[in-house]
């Protein structure tokens, strides 16, 4: 993703923290990550996030997904010995649904991206809606898309080892690579 792009979408994840209520330093707003997991359709499949803290025992994030935006099937494997993450979602402004492993959902509300709808494997619908929260325990695959309006989720987890994140999608790249 090119330096510019980056720079646009910042702003608009600024402006979605806004709506949210959410205040950030001017530092964290620098660094606030586009993601677009080196899939070049970044308002598709993709998340902003600002990571807080993020030491070896916890971490907090923000994370930010436009409408219709979806964070791709994932799960955050076991590291050095240590279990994978731990870690809970509250919904601070709009509403996100989640798919975790459970019996299917007939009707879920999302919609994958349709040419790559075959890695998307769980449809297990939990609907998040501002102050409504769910845990994921370690080794639980999941994925997540932005309702209508988006929506800005907090996440509180153990510590995040992103890098190591697996995707059932293969063409997925977890560490962004920004152009100049």
């Amino acid at each position: 993703m090119k330096r510019e792009e980056v720079l646009k979408w910042q702003r608009v994840a600024r402006e979605y923290l806004d709506r949210a209520g959410i205040v950030l330093t001017p530092t964290e707003t620098a660094n606030i990550e586009i993601a677009d997991l080196g899939l070049n359709e970044y308002e598709q499949t993709g998340l902003a996030l600002i990571t807080y803290i993020n030491t070896e025992r916890v971490c907090a994030k923000e994370l930010i997904l436009m409408p219709g935006q979806t964070c791709p099937q994932h799960f955050h494997p076991p590291v050095n010995g240590e279990p994978g993450k731990e870690e809970t979602f509250r919904c601070r402004w709009g509403e996100v649904y989640l798919y975790v492993p459970g019996d299917p959902t007939p009707n879920p509300k999302a919609r994958p991206p349709a040419h790559r709808a075959d890695t998307y494997t769980i449809w297990h619908e939990i609907v998040l809606k501002p102050g409504d929260q769910y845990t994921l325990m370690p080794e639980t695959w999941h994925w997540f898309q932005g309702g209508p309006q988006g929506a800005v989720v907090s996440e509180f987890s153990t510590r995040s080892r992103d890098e190591y994140d697996l995707f059932t999608d293969p063409d997925i790249s977890r560490l962004p690579v920004i152009e100049d």
